[in-house]
C-alpha cells in the first residue's frame, strides 16, 4: 500500500515568491523517507503540503490509497513540525500529550497509557507538570515529538526532528524512530543534516538550492555521492568524507567502527 502519493506539487508564498514547482513524493507503507537539502530548498513548505497543514496551488497527495482529504486521515497521520508552540499550547505538558488521543474519542485510560508510555520513552515524566514555555527548547522539541506520537499515526512526517535536543537525547529520539518504523509506522523527515540521514531513511528525496528536486536514490546511494551533495550545497557526512574513494563506504561512525574491527 502507498502511504502517500504526491503529484504535482505547486506553492507560491503570499508575496508572489514561488516555494515548490512540480514536485512528486510517493511514500510506501512502512518505508523511512528523508527530504534532504540546504536551507531555503522548501523541504519544509513540501512537508506541510505533504502533511495538509497548507493547501497547493496546484497538484494532490493522496493518503493510503484512499482519499486526498488529509483532515480524512487526521487519525493515521501526525505532522511534527520546527516550531514546537504549534504543538504545546495547553496549560501543562501532560495537558498537551492528552489532546491528541482525546480528539480521536479514546477513554480516559487509554489517554492515560498513551501518554505515560511516550513520557516515559522520551524522559518526560518529570516535566508533564510544568507549563510548556518553561521548558528548554530542546525539551520543547521532545514534548512536541511526544504530543505527535500519543495519537499513534500510522504515517509520521517530521520537519528536522532533533533539532536543538541534546546528544544523549538525540540518541534516544533516533533509537525511538527505529522503534517506530520496526513496528511499521511510515517516518518521512525534512532535514539539511547529511549527517542525521542514515539514521532516519533508507530512501532519500534530495532537493538542491533552488528547490528543484535533483536526485532520488537509496541513502547510500546518495550519501556516498559528495560530488552531488557539494552541487546541491551539502556537506557531505564526515564518515563519508573520511572513507571517501576507499571501497565500500560507511555511512556512520558505528558502522565505520565495525567495518574497522571486521578487517
Amino acid at each position: 500500500m502507498t502511504a502517500l502519493d504526491a503529484t504535482g506539487l505547486r506553492y507560491s508564498y503570499p508575496d508572489g515568491t514561488l516555494a515548490v514547482d512540480g514536485v512528486d513524493v510517493t511514500v510506501e507503507t512502512g518505508e523511512r523517507v528523508a527530504l534532504l537539502g540546504p536551507n531555503g530548498a522548501g523541504k519544509s513548505t513540501v512537508l506541510q503540503l505533504l502533511g495538509g497543514l497548507i493547501d497547493p496551488d496546484a497538484g494532490t497527495v493522496r493518503y493510503f490509497d484512499e482519499t486526498t482529504d488529509a483532515d480524512a486521515v487526521r487519525d493515521r497521520l501526525s505532522v511534527l513540525t520546527q516550531n514546537p508552540a504549534d504543538y504545546l499550547f495547553n496549560p501543562t505538558v501532560r495537558e498537551d500529550l492528552r489532546y491528541g488521543p482525546a480528539q480521536q474519542d479514546r477513554s480516559e485510560s487509554e489517554v492515560d497509557r498513551r501518554v505515560e508510555r511516550v513520557a516515559d520513552r522520551l524522559d518526560l515524566g518529570e516535566l508533564l507538570s510544568k507549563p510548556p514555555f518553561r521548558l528548554s527548547g530542546g525539551q520543547q522539541r521532545r514534548a512536541a515529538l511526544a504530543s505527535a506520537l500519543t495519537v499513534e499515526p500510522d504515517l509520521l512526517l517530521l520537519d528536522e526532528p532533533v533539532s536543538n535536543v541534546d546528544a544523549a537525547n538525540r540518541a534516544e529520539v533516533l533509537a525511538l524512530f527505529s522503534e517506530l518504523a520496526a513496528d511499521g509506522v511510515t517516518l518521512v523527515t525534512s532535514t539539511p543534516d547529511t549527517e542525521l540521514v542514515a539514521h532516519v531513511a533508507d530512501r532519500v528525496v534530495l532537493f538542491d538550492e533552488t528547490g528543484t528536486v535533483a536526485a532520488r536514490g537509496s541513502t547510500r546511494e546518495i550519501l556516498t555521492d559528495t560530488e552531488l551533495l557539494t552541487d546541491c550545497d551539502l556537506r557531505p557526512p564526515q564518515v563519508v568524507r573520511l572513507f571517501d574513494g576507499r571501497g565500500d563506504i560507511p555511512l556512520t561512525v558505528a558502522e565505520a567502527r565495525r567495518r574497522l574491527d571486521e578487517r
